[in-house]
């Protein structure tokens, strides 16, 4: 649905205390002249009242389900490798937040002074709190009945959105924050990955094997171990030597190298990027204004100071290095930003130790020794050592002195910005891809996300598939896991299923850890399945972008849960591990080991096209109810929606060569499936996946 033929709802925005600017909101509404009735203020905060049936959407990349009532969720982009249950925070920080239940209206009886309460009908309402320090949102932990934001800094900017349902909501925040970033259609394709692939020679090699296995591919990401001695926008001579004569040759083959850039300026005389920062004042200070050390991959190393507008143009130009070498893709990573140690605290914690050598270590010295080590990587009294030069901080636009934990949530968004905003520059036309670690709202319009350091679990493929839709309504919809699992060892069922619910998320990309079972797909037995997924993944393109498309130019969500469209059914409410993938179909992955089929819930009567080998091999209608879907490994399972069809892309019979790349695929001969006596028409969009030329007019076809 277009938003512009919709009546808009009325976004009031509210401003308390001295908020920092965060550049969230492009275009601000008036502040608010009503008195603030929406939640109970607090000294620290704010605290609202939850009905038992009010649900809790929102916050982007957190752990748990889509739901978010009954757990404390922390807004500061952590390093956070471990994605358990226990975690408060990952890399993200996304403070927008929905509350959607049935209203109770209070009316009082003054005969009896008894109360009574009148069931209404659904209300939806989206809060935005907009402030780049800690936030904490306590939803229904403390007190099961209690909604509870509390704030380091009681300083922010409150937008308050209020609907009949959650999509409503959503589209009118999207509208606030500005379009999402769109990616270049190559990145839409299967991308593999692993720290690290270390030479030329690899790199070839995993293409020629990939290639020889029949598997499509489009692109292949260089680790850390691709620079010279870790060092931003360098080359390891040794083993990548030959590097402009390898992206040729890989833009022969139509594959794209995909390099990765960390946050740390390696500290090193001679090193043209280290002097250049220093000499012009662009890194972060610490309190006696001397350049601020922190140890990451390189060893000793400076911060670029990314909130400075200067730093962060001079940072964004470096990326020419190599979009001048043929790249065109880029990851950025370490940008929470992570802290292996700073020499500051290094040096209290070798005092200690030399300490605790002359000493008998009991039960607590013992810890304390442990406790001191494992405590220097990403020490938060670290945030509080260093300093950043952010005009934003003050209405007359001055540069301003502001503590680093005070816009943590900044930094990854900023270190993005610079890279997109410097791409617009060197080259305006074309779409560069470019994604990130850590993020913040507002990030949304310059990249996407992956969604961090995953393992090899299954409880991590379930959470993969209930992070979608919160980080859509963030606005970040070019999204999706490091597919198997990034550490840990995966095993080949495992990674089938992630694959399986894979093809389905924007960014598809197989990622592994140094140290951990190789991932690459030509090493497993089940090369048939894992062929016929693929082909699936390519023969869904034109769905997949054209929804994806849709959903950034309309600002809509391409991954909703089923309770936002069947909001009245309310086992659609509460299930998580389905989701509306589009307007048209539904997707119900397995994500536990030895399932050969999983409980599907219907909310309404639906069609199953059952694909094997990426051909149809069945259709079955389901009425709405519960029914047991027989899902064996390799087959990909579609439940398309009555009234609805979808497009798929057609291969000639090529064998295990169907295709080798997206620009293989014919996104004009397609082949449409439809269910129902009276199904609708299909909006396809479709460009030339290169451009910037973004039309909803010009690049829709009825089909």
């Amino acid at each position: 649905m277009n938003l512009n033929k919709e009546e808009k709802l009325v976004v009031k925005r509210y401003c308390f205390g001295t908020p920092v600017e965060t550049g969230a909101v492009p275009v601000k509404p008036e502040i608010s002249r009503e008195t603030f009735m929406e939640m109970e203020i607090m000294q620290d905060g704010f605290s609202v009242h939850m009905e038992p049936e009010e649900m809790v959407y929102g916050l982007g990349e957190t752990v748990r389900g889509i739901n978010k009532r009954g757990w404390l969720y922390e807004s500061y982009c952590a390093d956070e490798p471990e994605h358990r249950e226990d975690k408060h925070s990952l890399y993200g920080a996304h403070n927008f937040i929905i509350m959607s239940g049935k209203n109770q209206t209070q009316e009082t009886t003054e005969m009896s002074g008894s109360v009574q309460y009148v069931t209404g009908k659904r209300s939806t309402t989206g809060f935005f709190f907009d402030t780049p320090g800690r936030v904490i949102f306590d939803i229904g932990y403390t007190q099961s009945d209690r909604f509870t934001v509390t704030f380091e800094d009681f300083s922010l900017e409150l937008y308050v959105i209020a609907g009949d349902s959650p999509e409503q909501v959503v589209r009118e925040f999207r509208a606030l924050i500005g379009r999402s970033y769109i990616p270049p259609r190559w990145a839409f394709g299967y991308g593999q990955c692993r720290w690290s692939y270390l030479s030329s020679e690899e790199v070839r090699e995993v293409v020629k094997k990939q290639r020889e296995a029949g598997f499509p591919m489009d692109s292949l990401y260089l680790d850390i171990d691709y620079m010279e001695q870790f060092k931003d926008f360098t080359i390891n001579e040794k083993s990548f030597g030959d590097f402009d004569a390898l992206v040729a040759e890989m833009k022969k083959e139509k594959i794209h190298l995909v390099p990765i850039i960390d946050a740390g300026v390696k500290i090193e005389e001679g090193y043209d990027v280290y002097e250049e920062g220093k000499e012009q004042g662009y890194f972060c200070k610490d309190e006696n204004g001397e350049d601020f050390v922190v140890g990451v991959w390189p060893g000793k190393c400076h911060f670029p100071d990314m909130l400075n507008e200067n730093a962060r143009k001079w940072f964004g130009r470096k990326y020419h290095r190599l979009l001048d070498r043929g790249i065109d893709g880029f990851w950025n990573d370490m940008n929470e930003p992570a802290i292996f140690y700073s020499e500051k605290n290094l040096k209290k914690i070798f005092k200690r130790l030399e300490e605790l050598k002359k000493e008998n270590l009991d039960v607590n010295t013992y810890f304390e020794m442990t406790g001191l080590v494992a405590g220097a990587s990403n020490n938060l009294e670290d945030h509080k050592s260093f300093y950043h030069h952010y005009s934003a901080v003050s209405e007359d636009n001055a540069v301003n002195k502001i503590r680093h934990d005070k816009v943590h949530n900044l930094f990854g968004y900023y270190m993005t910005r610079a890279a997109a905003e410097a791409f617009e520059e060197l080259c305006p036309k074309k779409r560069i891809l470019l994604f990130s670690r850590a993020s913040y709202i507002g990030m949304h319009r310059y990249g996407g996300i992956w969604q961090g350091d995953n393992m090899s679990w299954w409880s991590h493929l379930l959470l993969n598939i209930k992070m979608m839709p919160s980080l859509n309504m963030c606005g970040f919809l070019y999204t999706g896991a490091d597919l198997g699992g990034f550490g840990a060892d995966v095993t080949e069922e495992l990674l089938i299923r992630f694959l399986s619910f894979g093809i389905f998320t924007p960014l598809m990309r197989n990622h592994s850890a140094l140290g951990t079972r190789r991932q690459e797909l030509y090493l497993f037995e089940k090369k048939k399945e894992i062929r016929g997924i693929l082909k699936m993944r390519y023969r869904l393109l034109p769905y997949l972008y054209s929804e994806f498309m849709k959903a950034a130019l309309r600002g809509t969500m391409m991954f909703r849960p089923l309770g936002f469209v069947y909001g009245e059914d309310d086992i659609a409410r509460e299930t998580e591990d389905q989701l509306l993938l589009g307007e048209e179909i539904m997707i119900a992955p397995v994500y536990e080991q030895n399932r050969t089929g999983r409980p599907v819930w219907f909310p309404d009567r639906m069609q199953l096209l059952r694909f094997r080998d990426g051909e149809l091999l069945e259709k079955e209608i389901f009425e709405k109810g519960y029914a047991y879907v027989s899902m064996p490994l390799g087959d990909i399972c579609i439940f398309l929606r009555e009234g609805r069809k979808i497009p798929l892309a057609v291969f000639e019979d090529a064998g295990d060569n169907f295709v080798r790349n997206t620009e293989d695929v014919d996104y004009q001969n397609l082949e449409m499936y439809g269910f129902g006596e009276s199904v609708a028409a299909y909006e396809y969009y479709m460009d030339d996946g290169e451009t910037k030329e973004f039309s909803l007019e010009k690049n829709i076809t009825i089909l």
